[in-house]
């Protein structure tokens, strides 16, 4: 199997090191546009391999796509992240341009490729590189809502002061402060209803603390976080290459699923070798249907900025 995550930056470099420590696949490339970043970074990977015990080879190229060729699995990470008080959509102008070229790029060279795109607003680069690559809509996979179930779950784990693998807990919609949904009637500790355990109070604190999860850390650190949506990457190419048939929440494209179409939005979804295989109905109450077609509204009006801009 072959890997290529595009973007050496922390994200990137943070999801081709777990790649390469679970030893996914036999090639890693990480490819990036600044001269030498790439390959010291894979350099700086490999000089670990004997102290971890990894066989992955990990090669870094500078804008060579040529060296991409084959890959199974591409992720995206390229783009600007985000800087203190600037929000996902705000990237939109900025990133757009770069993640079509690199997909586009990306293809030439693998044309049977899945791909799974992180750069932000990662819902709009997703429909962007569904529209730009023409490719079945099974290879196009936005990780956003991924990470955010992966937030949930530790703002829960802290709320009942528990393991987080012991909770059960999905983030649906789109991947942004005010647009993602976490399902807290859904959430379960040990097959238990979180809802038996907190009150509601508690229960809506969890969910706003998650919903501002990226821009809390933000703040923290000065820039986007990186531990965490990386190994959320890595998880996915797991899943993928390893055919887990896992539910995970990622950006899909929607043809009337959730009683919405031409979009690309968080939904649970069975991923396996093919790509994302399935969508899982939840069955929505009224009130999280609404607020579900609100985050849609959304997203479809950061997508008009594609078309504005003549990208779709």
């Amino acid at each position: 199997m072959k890997v290529t995550v595009v973007g050496a930056g922390a994200v990137g470099a943070t999801c081709a090191d777990n790649i390469a420590r679970k030893e996914l696949a036999n090639e890693l490339v990480l490819l990036d546009i600044k001269e030498g970043f790439a390959e010291g970074k894979a350099i700086d990977m490999m000089q670990t391999a004997t102290l971890l015990g990894f066989d992955t080879k990990i090669t870094g190229v500078t804008a060579d796509y040529s060296k991409t060729a084959g890959s199974d699995v591409v992720v995206i990470t390229s783009g600007l992240p985000r800087k203190p008080g600037m929000t996902r959509e705000e990237l939109i102008g900025i990133n757009a341009g770069i993640v079509k070229g690199v997909a586009e790029n990306i293809l030439k060279f693998s044309p049977e490729a899945i791909f799974i795109v992180i750069s932000n607003p990662m819902d709009t680069m997703t429909y962007l590189a569904l529209k730009s690559l023409g490719l079945p809509k099974n290879r196009i996979i936005g990780m956003g809502g991924t990470l955010d179930s992966s937030r949930f779950k530790f703002y829960l784990s802290q709320a009942l002061n528990c393991n987080p693998n012991d909770l059960q807990g999905f983030v649906i919609g789109g991947h942004g402060d005010t647009t993602m949904i976490p399902l807290t009637r859904l959430a379960t500790y040990q097959s238990l209803p979180v809802s038996n355990l907190l009150d509601k109070a508690t229960l809506d604190k969890v969910a706003a603390d998650t919903m501002v999860g990226g821009a809390t850390l933000t703040g923290l650190i000065g820039t986007s976080a990186w531990y965490a949506p990386g190994a959320a990457g890595a998880a996915l190419v797991e899943a993928i290459l390893r055919d887990e048939k896992k539910l995970f929440t990622c950006c899909v494209s929607l043809e009337g699923e959730y009683g919405q179409e031409d979009i690309c939005l968080g939904v649970p979804v069975i991923i396996g070798r093919s790509g994302w295989e399935k969508i899982i109905d939840f069955k929505l109450t009224d009130e999280e249907q609404a607020a579900f077609n609100k985050s849609a509204d959304a997203v479809r009006n950061m997508n008009s900025v594609l078309a504005e801009m003549k990208l779709v």
